[in-house]
């Protein structure tokens, strides 16, 4: 895992496996973010069989054969989608390819996970809506900052509790490294990457609602900027958003590539959660000139002040709850409207963002 480039983020865990080898297969294919790595590290240690890899450029293959040797190359993307072994298909396609590979991989009776941004425009969110609904299949998303990071995991676990009571605002900053040089063209056209709320403001809406427990929320206004990256027009270096939730709980966040290099990781995400009797902070992959690890947790209630270092404590419990989800037609890990409703607030949030020039 790569500490300076937050497209190379792909957390590794312990084993947990929840199936026997061979019980639930997948397949992975559209490698074009480096988050696939991650979402196949999960699925593996929770048991889940990898069986195929498919994209037309050959060197990801050969790079994604070299680290999963388990991965037989297919030939096309219809050897994946025709194989009645296959369950799940994972996928990082280019963003405003995510959504129509999805709709064909549940066409074809295949439960589809996908890096975040699961969607590029709400045409594309709507059509996915149908599908799912009249094929009975799983669009699960990626959602990594909170899906694969032990102290968002546990921070969760905190609130069910009632550690905090009940939560009332939620402060999200993810500060993300740019890294130029190292990004595909499509990461720089906005048609393809759909925006930065769509993009990395979606992991801070689905927290908000997840911490927060809405199942609706309203933009109530947003902002982006591209401050310091003029050789690409198209990129949003910068964006913001506020937002209420259906339960009266608020949510700012603030997004960017503007991580400086000093910064030992990509980026020093942070997250802030209020409650009526306590708070919760959040120092995700750093605790800045103090610890170069990451996953601290810092609570205060009316117990007093507690700090918890977290890395290989806590585990990634979504994996295992999606497969046995897609065993059991269940929604353990996370619902399909929840899903949905964090994918149709960031695109909102995009669409009605003021500029800042």
């Amino acid at each position: 895992m790569s500490n300076a480039n937050g497209m190379n983020y792909a957390p590794q865990g312990k084993p947990r496996p929840v199936v026997t080898e061979g019980e639930f297969v997948f397949a992975a294919m559209a490698l074009n973010h480096g988050h696939i790595y991650g979402m196949c590290n999960g699925l593996i240690e929770a048991g889940a069989t990898l069986k195929w890899v498919y994209d037309p450029d050959p060197d990801k293959v050969r790079q994604f054969v070299e680290t999963y040797p388990q991965a037989k190359v297919a030939d096309s993307e219809q050897q994946i989608l025709q194989d009645p072994e296959v369950a799940l298909i994972a996928a990082a396609a280019i963003a405003c390819d995510r959504g129509p590979l999805g709709v064909k991989a549940m066409e074809h009776g295949k439960d589809y996970f996908t890096d975040k941004t699961p969607f590029t425009t709400l045409e594309q969110l709507e059509l996915a809506k149908r599908t799912a609904t009249k094929t009975g299949r799983k669009y699960a998303v990626y959602y990594s900052e909170r899906l694969h990071v032990e102290s968002a995991v546990f921070a969760g676990q905190l609130i069910a509790d009632g550690a905090i009571g009940r939560v009332v605002q939620v402060l999200g900053l993810g500060p993300h490294r740019l890294n130029a040089a190292q990004r595909p063209a499509w990461f720089f056209e906005k048609a393809k990457y759909g925006g930065i709320l769509c993009d990395i403001g979606s992991h801070q809406i689905e927290q908000f609602l997840h911490f927060a427990g809405c199942a609706n929320a309203e933009v109530l206004h947003s902002k982006v900027a591209n401050y310091n990256c003029k050789a690409y027009p198209e990129l949003e270096d910068y964006g913001d958003a506020t937002l209420v939730g259906d339960n009266g709980a608020t949510n700012y966040f603030r997004v960017d590539w503007l991580t400086p290099d000093g910064l030992s990781t990509w980026g020093d995400g942070r997250t802030v959660i209020l409650g009526t009797n306590g708070y919760i902070e959040l120092r995700k992959y750093v605790d800045i000139a103090r610890s170069g690890q990451g996953d601290h947790l810092y609570l205060v209630n009316g117990e007093g002040e507690t700090h918890m270092e977290l890395a290989g404590k806590v585990g990634f419990p979504f994996f295992g709850e999606l497969i046995l989800d897609c065993i059991n037609r269940t929604e353990k890990a996370m619902t399909q409207a929840h899903a949905f409703k964090a994918a149709e607030l960031c695109l909102l949030a995009q669409a009605k963002a003021v500029k800042i020039e």
